[in-house]
């Protein structure tokens, strides 16, 4: 099968559970990298306009709220994100899984936290589901690196493509010199001062 390009014309972004408490369990990745990468691919998706969908996890308890950058970069986003309550798998809450639904696209990217609870599960119900799915491996972690790395190998023995932000991004660009690959170049050089 012919591998087709993720492109801002047919994918969707869905964040998981970028929640400052949850984050914090993460020792699989630096956490300021992981918060990085995550921000920079909602950069990316307000350029060039894709879909994205927000979800958090109990954000009353001990996950907290999600990012307050994300509420910046992407405010409508934000203020229609799916509150689970402690659904684990986001796709069997009906809400989430009816915004993936709602966007019309079979290109999901995917970036969460944690990748082995809060990752793993919605990316293979969706493979499973026919959709086409990057998990984004550097903008989300895992509290071990031993859990992370069984859960990307589980991802990946399950259909799901493992990439990184720069990865992804640079696929989605395409061409640098367009308006929109000018103001991505501008987004990952902030990115890499930080």
């Amino acid at each position: 099968m012919a591998y087709e390009k993720f492109t801002a014309d047919n994918a969707t972004l869905l964040l998981i559970d970028h929640q400052v408490g949850t984050m914090s369990w993460v020792k699989s990745i630096p956490f300021e990298e992981m918060k990085r990468n995550a921000l920079m691919l909602a950069k990316v998706a307000r350029i060039y306009e894709l879909p994205v969908v927000l979800t958090s996890s109990m954000e009353d308890y001990a996950q907290g709220p999600l990012l307050s950058e994300l509420g910046d970069i992407l405010p409508n986003a934000f203020a229609a994100r799916i509150k689970r309550v402690g659904i684990v798998n986001a796709m069997d809450d009906e809400n989430f899984a009816a915004a993936v639904r709602a966007t019309g696209r079979k290109k999901l990217i995917i970036a969460g936290v944690t990748n082995d609870v809060c990752t793993v599960f919605p990316a293979l119900s969706l493979v499973r589901g026919g959709f086409d799915v990057q998990v984004v491996a550097d903008a989300g972690g895992s509290p071990s690196r031993i859990g992370d790395d069984m859960a990307l190998r589980r991802m990946e023995r399950g259909g799901v493509t493992l990439t990184g932000t720069n990865q992804l991004v640079a696929e989605l660009v395409g061409n640098w010199t367009t308006p929109e690959g000018s103001q991505v170049v501008q987004v990952v050089m902030e990115a890499l001062q930080t």
